[in-house]
């Protein structure tokens, strides 16, 4: 029998269940990534220990789906998740079992897995491989195949079809030709799984290596229509101009060439036109036009991100990226114009602003690097941060308690005044002086006839 090396931390842990008089297994991704040469992550393991006897064994365990047989235990700074053998039976919600039973094994166990390459085990603490389904294979022909009959796996999990499509973003990977043919006729299913759910398959897809393959799948089985109906809508919206794809290929190729690491600015590349086919016309002389796409695509990307439930803080910054990716800077603008920026942008997204610009360009045409002229806004930008003028109302030489020493009335008058203060300020800082800014505050009280 084939075996594989098993750290000391889980031979350690292995040994509290055999102990016990219970076996135990690792399994899942961990297992996979062994037999892909990556170093594993996480650890799960199966046993046939049910959950309160598990919870006999350890000193602190934690519930986190003990309905359905699943703790996690705090083992020397990991938290290892664990789930007693069970064969589950009827799935009326296309996500859960109705009922699950315990009385399994492990090779019962893995049955129940959604692909072969997730359905292999590592006996501890000896390491012996049980793969009943020839998983160890497809994980070196880099192929998805579902475990038995795809069209009931994907009966039984609507989201199965979504981890599909999601690990064939994995370097080299490809969907097996059954189990791909199967997601179509498994949406009904799919359509029925939570949208938090949906969220976290989209979150993991875009921090894979390669995005482009999974949205192809998602195109092609019909899951993008179903899970994100406003990004299918771009396919066939022609462009103009220096773009060399439609809408919906562009914003793929925008989404793949920024950086994994920040999920934030990924989205943004993937929505940031996605207003594009609401807003395009045609003028008399045949040009395509987009007029204020980027206020329509903040618009359907904060719609899209709230139906999948993303957090607000999160949904906020991507809004505000897409927003202002249309910017155009030229070596004329003033210094005022540039602080003006650096306030509608704030300090904080320059620089992934300038990212998803750079990820825009690409998409367009196909050269890798900065726009023209990015370099020098930067530079600009930071001599000005360096001078340390005000960017905002915090800024100023003045406040809310200045102006009512001078009889201006604290209320909504206050913000009226403070903000046009600030105003003059970003035109020139010189101005940031308290007595100049109360001579200024009179000043445009008295010319707007603002109740004092």
């Amino acid at each position: 029998m084939d075996r594989v090396p098993v750290p000391r931390d889980l031979k350690d842990f292995s040994r509290f269940f055999s102990d016990a008089g219970h076996r135990v297994y690792l399994v899942g991704g961990a297992v996979r990534d062994h037999f892909l040469g990556k170093r594993a992550g996480d650890w799960d393991v199966a046993t046939d220990a049910r959950p309160e006897q598990v919870m006999a064994i350890f000193p602190r365990v934690i519930p986190t789906g003990i309905e359905h047989g699943t703790v996690t235990i705090p083992f020397r700074g990991r938290a290892i998740e664990c789930t007693t053998f069970r064969v589950e039976s009827d799935y009326t919600d296309g996500r859960r079992p109705d009922s699950v039973r315990y009385e399994a094994t492990i090779e019962e166990d893995l049955s129940r897995r959604d692909f072969t390459m997730n359905a292999i085990a590592v006996s501890l603490p000896d390491g012996a491989v049980i793969d009943p389904y020839g998983g160890r294979t497809d994980v070196k022909l880099r192929v998805i195949r579902a475990v038995g009959d795809p069209r009931t796996r994907f009966a039984e999990d609507g989201l199965r079809p979504l981890r599909a499509i999601r690990f064939s973003a994995l370097p080299g990977f490809a969907i097996d030709t059954d189990t791909l043919s199967a997601i179509r006729p498994s949406l009904g299913v799919t359509e029925r799984v939570a949208p938090e759910r949906v969220r976290e398959e989209l979150v993991k897809l875009l921090s894979s290596p390669e995005p482009l393959t999974a949205f192809r799948y998602m195109e092609e089985t019909g899951l993008m229509e179903l899970i994100l109906p406003e990004l299918s809508a771009c396919r066939g919206v022609e462009q103009k101009g220096r773009h060399r794809h439609d809408v919906l290929d562009h914003l793929l190729l925008t989404c793949s060439a920024c950086p994994r690491e920040v999920t934030e600015l990924m989205l943004a590349g993937l929505l940031h036109d996605i207003g594009k086919p609401a807003v395009r016309a045609t003028g008399d002389d045949g040009v395509i036009t987009f007029h204020g796409h980027e206020i329509a695509s903040a618009k359907i990307a904060r719609s899209v991100m709230t139906r999948l439930k993303f957090p607000n803080r999160t949904i906020a910054r991507v809004v505000h990226l897409v927003e202002q990716h249309m910017f155009h800077y030229e070596s004329s603008w003033t210094d005022a114009a540039v602080r003006r920026f650096v306030v509608r942008v704030g300090v904080d997204e320059i620089e992934p602003l300038f990212a998803l610009r750079a990820a825009d360009s690409f998409a367009i045409s196909g050269v890798r690097g900065e726009p023209h002229g990015i370099d020098e806004l930067r530079r600009r930008i930071s001599g000005i941060l360096e001078a340390r003028h005000a960017f905002s109302l915090g800024d100023l030489a003045v406040n809310g308690t200045d102006l009512a020493g001078i009889g201006i009335t604290p209320g909504p008058t206050t913000g009226i005044v403070l903000r046009e203060l600030l105003s003059a300020v970003l035109d020139d800082p010189e101005l940031n002086d308290k007595d100049r800014l109360l001579d200024i505050a009179l000043a445009f009280v008295r010319d707007r006839g603002l109740a004092n």
